[in-house]
């Protein structure tokens, strides 16, 4: 069953901790006072300051010279390829990072570029040795490769730095470019205990979620060379993304950035508490804020329905469920969401 699928006819109760995704948070009152005070203009002319202000930002941050601000990780992850690759050309990414599985091909159905997706490694990261067989020669039975797509956080898990940049010295042997799906970008630098601009530097363009661990109701950055963004600014507009007061919801995401980062390390200690208490009921796979859970026999519907019935939401997946934690699971509502899984394996 699909992971992102809602459980469904579940028993009505108040939702105390929801671990579908750390995208299903709501803004607290700083936030939403950002929000309403926050500057805008038309987006689309570059008359809004506060979305000006978060791609700088968040670009000076990185390192890189410039941003952009799209609505979704998706989004920004097909306009920074589509300004990387010309038709007929082609990536490389890991079979299982979300460009090649949950963004539908986009690449591909949008702009005619072609996906060549390699096996990913146990931590994440793909092999220097499978990305330089995988690049083609110049031939024109092939599809020019441009680009390699990585992905950290992978799973949850950090893909370390190490990992990171002997992929990417392979790709640039060849000379491609390296692109980021930095979704969790943030949670892999908690974790991995490096600068931001460690992980950064090794990669030509980002793509940053700001509505993912750090709690923003809509949005992500790209950010990477000038000329490169200029080319994604104009994607973006044929692609229906040119926002106009936008603002508002720039405003939630420089927000994110001031106060949310910093507490990153509390989702990655709450996940750590989780599996624990799930290792003795099955097979637990931990990684910064997210727990792979496999319980004996395996997640069913009648486990979903139980846990909702207490107020716990657990995503749509059977078998392995993906747990997931984030600035809305309080301690309180963990102790529940592990209570209920106790009673539900008959420890409590």
């Amino acid at each position: 069953m699909n992971q992102y699928a809602a459980v469904q006819d579940a028993p009505a109760a108040p939702i105390l901790c929801d671990l579908r995704s750390d995208t299903v948070t709501r803004p607290d009152a700083g936030m939403m006072a950002a929000m309403a005070a926050a500057e805008v203009g038309d987006d689309v002319y570059g008359e809004d300051a506060t979305v000006n202000r978060l791609e700088a930002t968040l670009a000076e941050r990185l390192g890189k010279e410039a941003g952009l601000f799209l609505s979704s990780g998706t989004q920004s992850n097909l306009v920074g390829m589509l300004a990387h690759c010309a038709r007929g050309e082609e990536v490389l990414v890991g079979r299982g990072y979300h460009i090649y599985t949950y963004e539908a091909a986009g690449a591909s159905v949008l702009g005619g570029i072609a996906l060549d997706p390699l096996e990913v490694a146990a931590d994440g990261g793909l092999e220097p040795a499978a990305i330089t067989a995988a690049i083609k020669d110049d031939d024109s039975h092939h599809a020019m490769t441009r680009l390699l797509a990585l992905e950290n956080t992978h799973n949850g898990q950090p893909v370390p730095l190490a990992r990171c940049k002997a992929a990417a010295d392979a790709a640039r042997a060849a000379g491609l470019s390296v692109h980021l799906d930095g979704a969790r970008f943030f949670n892999a630098v908690e974790a991995l205990g490096c600068a931001e601009t460690e992980l950064a530097d090794l990669f030509d363009t980002l793509s940053i979620c700001m509505s993912k661990g750090l709690g923003a109701p809509v949005g992500s950055v790209l950010v990477g060379p000038r000329d490169l963004i200029q080319r994604a600014r104009r994607w973006r507009k044929m692609l229906g993304g040119g926002m106009r007061q936008s603002g508002l919801l720039a405003a939630a995401g420089l927000y994110a950035l001031d106060t949310n980062v910093a507490r990153l390390a509390e989702d990655r200690m709450r996940a750590e508490r989780l599996g624990q208490a799930l290792s003795q009921y099955g097979t637990v796979t931990q990684g910064t804020n997210m727990v792979f859970f496999t319980p004996e026999g395996g997640v069913t519907p009648a486990l979903q329905h139980h846990m909702a019935a207490r107020g716990v939401m657990l995503s749509g997946a059977e078998g392995t469920t993906r747990l997931v934690l984030h600035k809305d699971v309080t301690d309180a509502g963990l102790r529940t969401a592990m209570d209920g899984f106790a009673s539900a394996f008959g420890q409590a």
